[in-house]
């Protein structure tokens, strides 16, 4: 199981454990109803909460309002009731006289209030009056939906202090004592209940109440979209802490990648130049010596013509030998010529050097486009070196008037092919005639480079090799 699944896992838990806890309503009903022509009301609450002349605890309250009526022209009165033993108590909505959002049934009468116990709310959308005079209320309208919240706190055996607001901020982080003045309003009133009912009577068609809840905390009324809870942002953070460590441990791999990758190059280097080293050792001392040699045998048999002209045939071969394997070495030191490109170039050079002069033709057929694919030292060594003893073979061994060489590169394949005319072998005894111990040889350079070799001959019928491999990405 991955990391960030269990940090989501652990997240969603103590998410649910966060809600659960947090779950403070005493009684909700989301549903929306149509009150009208309901005078007496019935009761909606149905037991769920109750409090009494001997509380002392707070209580919220919250409804969503929509008015159907219009109180500029239709008197009527829409209230959220509280109901003790079938007597009315406190009521949130709209009062018979007030004409505004206002409370009914309150200890105190509005300061611009006419009939006892009515009380106006305080609006962020106060009416305006004659002369521009703005107005203590806010005429209930149609499509104009408001919520009011209110919280009581009882007082055993006294009237109960009474908090409204009217439209207030139910977004994430606000409190009770963050609502403007203008939204608040307060007075006394008698609150204790046993039922809550919705009540209409007069004019129009009615308000439609829902989204009513009681609680015992604000808080519980504020809206918090889920990207604002703590959980989430705590998840986001771990997330985060999360991508944050994945990209650090990424970045130190691929360090760690390009570290081992220059110490794999240093070490090819390493046995290129070994390897170098040990041609020159090999290769131009062996010739030089021979030259060495021959020039003393030059000067001993100086007195016989026969002698000397061998002797110089000798060391004119030995001279070209030593010429094509400096410039082997010069070419396998050049900077740039680890390539694709550079390699095919020089094999075309070298074969065309080697059958220059010689009975035998040596027909190319070559890309005329390479892709740019760079080519380890090794790689490129190995492959030289089975085209250079196969073109070899074919020019001592074969004895026929043709060598073929072909080169192919599709896509990230690569295929090498030199095929003669001439005498052939016997595949099977390759060494009966003592000139093609060489193929051992060739299958260890193209097992050493990750390829195939494929040798097809039979006397009379010339000889065919076939080298391929695939381009590492």
């Amino acid at each position: 199981m991955s990391r960030p699944f269990i940090v989501f896992a652990l997240a969603l838990l103590a998410a649910l454990g966060y809600s659960s806890a947090r779950a403070e309503i005493l009684w909700s009903d989301p549903a929306s109803r149509v009150i009208h022509a309901t005078p007496d009301g019935s009761d909606i609450l149905g037991g769920k909460v109750k409090r009494g002349d001997k509380a002392s605890d707070v209580l919220y309250f919250k409804i969503h309002i929509d008015p159907l009526s219009d109180a500029a022209n239709e008197p009527y009165y829409a209230l959220f009731q509280l109901v003790e033993t079938n007597t009315l108590r406190l009521g949130i909505g709209n009062a018979l006289e007030s004409w505004g959002y206002s409370a009914a049934n309150a200890a105190e009468t509005g300061p611009f209030n006419k009939i006892p116990g009515e009380f106006n709310l305080k609006s962020a959308h106060p009416e305006a009056g004659p002369l521009g005079a703005e107005q203590p209320y806010e005429l209930p309208n149609h499509n104009h939906d408001r919520t009011i919240v209110f919280r009581v706190q009882y007082v055993p055996g006294g009237d109960d202090l009474v908090t409204v607001w009217l439209d207030p901020n139910l977004s994430h982080g606000a409190t009770a004592e963050s609502q403007l003045e203008k939204l608040t309003t307060k007075f006394k009133a008698n609150a204790c209940f046993d039922e809550i009912r919705l009540r209409f009577d007069g004019g129009g068609n009615g308000w439609i109440f829902s989204d009513m809840a009681v609680a015992t905390s604000f808080n519980d009324f504020v809206i918090v979209r889920f990207w604002q809870t703590w959980w989430f942002i705590a998840l986001m953070l771990a997330l985060l802490l999360a991508g944050v460590g994945g990209t650090v441990r990424a970045v130190e791999k691929r360090k760690y990648q390009l570290r081992l990758q220059r110490a794999e190059q240093e070490r090819a280097l390493e046995q290129e130049r070994a390897r170098i080293a040990q041609d020159l050792h090999d290769e131009l001392g062996s010739m030089l010596t021979r030259l060495s040699l021959l020039g003393g045998l030059l000067d001993a048999d100086k007195e016989n013509p026969r002698q000397i002209e061998s002797h110089a045939k000798k060391i004119t071969e030995s001279a070209d030998q030593t010429v094509r394997a400096l410039e082997e070495i010069v070419w396998a030191v050049r900077p740039g010529s680890d390539t694709l490109q550079s390699l095919v170039e020089y094999l075309a050079h070298f074969a065309n050097e080697l059958f220059d002069g010689s009975p035998m033709r040596c027909r190319l057929d070559l890309p005329q486009e390479l892709p740019a694919l760079p080519l380890p030292p090794d790689v490129r060594h190995n492959i030289f070196l089975i085209a250079k003893e196969a073109l070899t073979n074919a020019l001592r061994h074969a004895g026929g008037a043709t060598v073929f060489v072909q080169v192919r590169v599709e896509e990230k394949n690569f295929k090498l092919v030199i095929a003669d005319d001439g005498r052939g072998f016997d595949v099977k005894n390759p060494g009966d005639n003592g000139q093609h111990n060489g193929l051992g040889n060739l299958r260890r350079r193209a097992q050493a480079v990750g390829g195939s070799l494929n040798v097809t001959s039979e006397p009379g019928k010339g000889a065919r090799v076939e080298f391929e491999m695939k381009f590492s990405s």
